[in-house]
């Protein structure tokens, strides 16, 4: 196994909110105006940030979250992530140190520089600070010796004397500051109930915000510096996840949800889904009014219905396809958003009916990780079938009494339905820990297929 040493930051925040997806994005969008090949990446479970990467970078944005697929995964999907670039920008979860729970690293942003061997660029909001700054980011730099904080990015300062005070504080503690952003309320995505909103939804606008935030990040920042810093990174020997595992038989056409309605779907699922022998076409149930041609198999990942609750109502020729498509008893996989389209109605608005339940958006956030068991065979999982995920939605459904459910959920009971080749439920899964999956949805297809 050969080392690599390709440069690589951790773009992480001291909390939430402080501006870490300003400048990761800002930063990525920066270093590829200047012609550099940038792999972007996001710690956790989030669809959005990775969809302002891509954007920025013109790559895929990918996720590492060593809870969804284990921390023996992070590195590997890293190297299969990061092929052919020049420097690999990491952004964080949360604050630093925060992961699934109080007492330990797990899925934090602090295990993924240390998994990755990778300094860690630190985000300080200093809007309402000076010396004080000096023992926050000391704290960050002192608490784990395992993570190297190596540098500082201030945000939100208020003007040339703020910084030059900032400056001054942390000048004693031998980190350097590679860039002091102005406060500026226009420095920032566009956003709404759960964070950005995604770029498939805005994408001229997401556009003109990292042109923006690309071009304050090479005012403001030492592009040269944080090379510089990247290069610092330890060396890896992480042989490349490979998506390939082939399945014997005839390819497998799979019709997956797109558009500004249904944008959450992991670039490893899809192509692990390719490795297995899928052949993938989107199509956007906002627009389109039937499946791609020849479709065996129907994937909807999560996403915003509910913000266009009222074009897909309308939409009665799509969701007839659809209901057809579930009585032929072929394989469908839906997840968070998808449920709610499956569902009979979603506040009042008529979805595709082929479920017996009924979705209403809350002012509640459900948001988490889980573990959870199979609690029926679809195909997804066989029964008793462990698996990771994570639910994050402000919506409820009223089950009714047709289906099993999909999982059990320890503490938490039962969750989402099957019924026959339909898989149901909130719960998001990275399929790299579960390469089965895939797999067993393209058995389905051909078994479906050969006993039309």
């Amino acid at each position: 196994m050969v080392a690599t040493s390709l440069p690589r930051v951790v773009v992480a925040g001291t909390h939430s909110g402080v501006g870490k997806t300003t400048v990761a994005s800002g930063l990525m969008a920066a270093l590829s105006a200047r012609g550099c090949e940038v792999a972007p990446f996001k710690v956790g479970p989030d669809f959005i940030d990775p969809s302002y990467h891509a954007l920025a970078t013109g790559r895929p944005g990918r996720n590492l979250d060593a809870f969804l697929s284990g921390p023996d995964l992070i590195g590997p999907l890293f190297a299969h992530g990061s092929r052919g670039a020049e420097i690999a920008v990491i952004e964080g979860v949360m604050g630093l140190f925060d992961g699934k729970g109080g007492g330990g690293d797990l899925a934090s942003t602090a295990q993924v520089a240390k998994l990755l061997d990778a300094p860690v660029l630190l985000v300080v909001d200093a809007a309402a600070m000076a010396r004080s700054a000096a023992a926050l980011v000391h704290g960050y730099a002192t608490f784990d010796p395992g993570v190297r904080v190596a540098s500082v990015v201030l945000n939100r300062v208020g003007s040339g004397r703020h910084e030059e005070m900032l400056r001054e504080a942390l000048e004693p503690l031998g980190i350097p500051i590679l860039g002091a952003l102005p406060r500026d309320e226009g420095l920032r995505a566009p956003d709404r109930h759960l964070g950005l909103v995604p770029v498939a939804e805005r994408r001229p606008e997401a556009r003109d915000a990292l042109k923006t935030l690309g071009q304050a990040v090479a005012r403001s920042c030492d592009l040269a510096g944080v090379l510089r810093l990247a290069r610092s990174s330890g060396p890896s020997t992480a042989a490349p996840w490979s998506p390939e595992a082939p399945e014997p038989g005839p390819p497998v056409r799979v019709a997956v949800a797109a558009g500004p309605s249904f944008s959450f779907v992991y670039e490893d699922n899809l192509e692990l889904l390719g490795g297995a022998g899928a052949e993938i076409s989107f199509f956007d149930p906002t627009a389109d009014e039937r499946l791609p041609e020849g479709a065996e198999v129907l994937y909807i990942g999560g996403g915003f219905p509910e913000s266009y609750a009222e074009v897909l109502s309308a939409n009665e020729p799509l969701k007839s396809v659809v209901r057809r498509f579930v009585s032929e008893d072929r394989p469908v996989a839906a997840e968070c958003g998808g449920l709610l389209y499956l569902s009979e109605e979603l506040d009042g608005h008529g979805m595709c009916g082929v479920l017996e339940a009924r979705a209403r958006m809350t002012n509640r956030l459900i948001l988490g990780y889980r573990e959870a068991r199979a609690a029926a065979d679809s195909p997804l999982a066989v029964a008793g079938t462990a698996v990771r995920g994570h639910e994050f939605h402000y919506s409820a459904v009223e089950p009714g009494s047709g289906e099993s459910p999909a999982w059990e959920m320890p503490g938490r009971g039962p969750e989402g339905f099957v019924r026959g080749n339909l898989h149901a439920s909130y719960l998001h899964t990275h399929w790299a820990a579960t390469p089965e999956v895939p797999r067993r949805l393209l058995q389905a297809a051909r078994r479906t297929g050969a006993r039309a």
